[in-house]
């Protein structure tokens, strides 16, 4: 085994197999634990599919389990919900990333926008909204165009979250809308206060000391290079990396 190259150990592959999908129509697959190692490397390495190392066999295998994979993913291409991690419901912490978009991720079907691409500061972006729990895991990923205000997209977030006791935002997230969605939930805001609110809310400093946990996760979401910089034309298959990033760094490891 070369020096450099991911492979998923015994312990992780154990936690893997039960949840493939089997007696599937069609030729028989090809090696999972190899196509899947494969995948996983390429994510984290950045380079391009072409360059897959040979040890995990033909490129094109390992970018057409990729691609196929995502084409099964459950729920809309941009958004992504995981059953919830807790038996009662827990603190979760809202926020976002803005990922630079490569030019090669332009030229998707239906456009730029329509794959979550969108115009920025900082050139084409794309933005991934997400809800965690207290240990970093992700509850829900939702992709938006670089442009899109957080406020803007976290009624489609809290669509898909489950029960919670809280919910901890920066003040991105301070409006009176978001906050009365909040309490129908039955959880407390921990959301800090504009400094050109009128009618100012309480606002608990020290519980909103967790909600770091939320910028913890996309620091390590970004040690995957395919991650921390978007090279996908499909929003489908973003998300599918993004999805299967957040696996492995919270569910496999």
């Amino acid at each position: 085994m070369r020096a450099g190259l991911f492979w998923l150990n015994d312990r992780q592959w154990a936690r893997i197999e039960p949840h493939l999908p089997s007696g599937l129509r069609g030729p028989e697959r090809d090696d999972d634990r190899r196509n899947i190692s494969g995948i996983i490397h390429m994510l984290q390495s950045g380079a391009r599919w072409r360059d897959c190392p040979r040890e995990y066999g033909p490129y094109t295998a390992v970018y057409n389990r990729f691609t196929a994979g995502a084409s099964v993913g459950d729920g809309a291409p941009s958004s992504k919900r995981w059953p919830s991690p807790a038996k009662m419901p827990v603190a979760l912490s809202l926020d976002s990333a803005s990922i630079k978009a490569h030019r090669c991720a332009s030229g998707g079907k239906g456009g730029e926008h329509s794959q979550a691409i969108g115009r920025s500061r900082g050139g084409p972006t794309t933005k991934i909204h997400a809800l965690s729990d207290p240990l970093c895991r992700p509850v829900v990923l939702h992709l938006t165009p670089g442009q899109d205000a957080d406020i803007a997209a976290a009624p489609d977030v809290l669509a898909l979250a489950p029960p919670m006791s809280a919910l901890l935002a920066d003040k991105g997230y301070d409006g009176d809308n978001l906050r009365g969605e909040i309490v129908r939930r039955g959880a407390k805001q921990v959301i800090p206060n504009k400094s050109n609110r009128v009618v100012i809310h309480r606002f608990n400093k020290r519980a909103y000391k967790d909600q770091n946990v939320i910028e913890r996760r996309f620091c390590r979401l970004n040690d995957f290079r395919r991650v921390a910089t978007r090279y996908d034309k499909l929003a489908r298959n973003f998300m599918a990396a993004v999805h299967l990033a957040a696996r492995v760094a919270y569910w496999i490891n």
